[in-house]
């Protein structure tokens, strides 16, 4: 009987330039995005930095010349900026924990079987299918007009009367607004929150005797804390950028009263023309979303790469 020795299978050496290249060619249908991605925020961030070393009013020809860091000192003593960044974030997180709050109700409501919850959800969801625009003058002209408006109609018989909603009260307007938008966001992400929990923890819970507030409480609520967490840091990334809302309603008024961040450096640059101080102030703005928002992501990662805690 005769046995057929195999030959060793030949382990041939890869090229040191072979993954290089291969990388690259993984790499290239990505390049024009890249390049997108930087001619449109990268070029224009390097001349904001590049203009916030400037004095330049457009309406005083011949004013433009090189001040260094003097915008940034300004925008640090600047009592207007401070109290517009404190309406940025009184407004961001207003609208974002009681958007998130009403969210988590209407989840919880939405969560259980009921006559006509079809239905309920499509009306819970419509507001944040509603453009922006179109939003901020519906409460603007429909709900807090002081003569036609709803709300003064519903509140006249309690002897509210004709009340300028938004005049008195203008930062509050713009985030019922902005709540009253944000709210489905919420209400959604909470609900897919709910509808992925373990059936049998909660069973045993409830065999265990715990009552709808303790399987609530020790059960539902750690299993939420990932998606409530994600629906804070992404509600304030998009809300901490409003400008329409303000700019359709109040108009920043009376004064800065209502008006947030991107709004004051949107006035100081194309009603004040001052190029240099705005786009001090943009950097400064974006350096600070930047920390901020490292810090939450940070927070958010941390969260869903940890393991349950039930």
């Amino acid at each position: 009987m005769t046995t057929t020795l195999e030959r060793p299978t030949e382990i041939v050496p890869r090229q040191p330039g072979n993954s290089g290249r291969e990388g690259w060619i993984r790499r290239a249908p990505l390049l024009p995005a890249l390049v997108f991605t930087i001619i449109v925020t990268q070029l224009p961030f390097l001349f904001t930095l590049y203009y916030s070393t400037q004095s330049w009013n457009l309406v005083r020809p011949g004013s433009r010349q090189f001040v260094g860091l003097e915008n940034y000192a300004r925008v640090f003593t600047d009592s207007a900026f401070r109290g517009v960044a404190l309406n940025t974030v009184l407004l961001t997180l207003g609208a974002v924990l009681i958007a998130m709050v009403l969210g988590l109700l209407f989840a919880l409501l939405l969560d259980r079987s009921f006559f006509g919850r079809g239905f309920i959800r499509t009306l819970l969801i419509t507001p944040f299918l509603i453009t922006p625009v179109a939003a901020a003058l519906l409460w603007k002209t429909v709900l807090f007009d002081p003569t036609y408006g709803l709300l003064n109609f519903v509140l006249s018989p309690f002897g509210v009367g004709r009340t300028d909603w938004i005049s008195s009260f203008p930062l509050t307007s713009v985030m019922i607004a902005l709540v009253w938008q944000w709210t489905p966001f919420m209400m959604l992400l909470i609900l897919a929150g709910l509808q992925s929990q373990p059936h049998d923890v909660l069973e045993a819970a409830r065999m265990d005797g715990a009552t709808g507030w303790g399987v609530f409480r020790e059960v539902t609520l750690p299993h939420l804390r990932r998606f409530i967490e994600l629906g804070i840091v992404l509600g304030a990334i998009y809300l901490v950028n409003t400008f329409d809302a303000i700019y359709m309603m109040t108009q920043g008024g009376p004064g800065t009263a209502s008006a947030n961040l991107p709004f004051y450096i949107y006035q100081r640059a194309f009603l004040g023309f001052d190029i240099g101080q705005s786009a001090a102030m943009g950097v400064v703005v974006v350096v600070a979303t930047i920390i901020v928002s490292t810090f939450a992501l940070r927070l958010i990662f941390k969260s869903f790469s940890g393991g349950e805690d039930v």
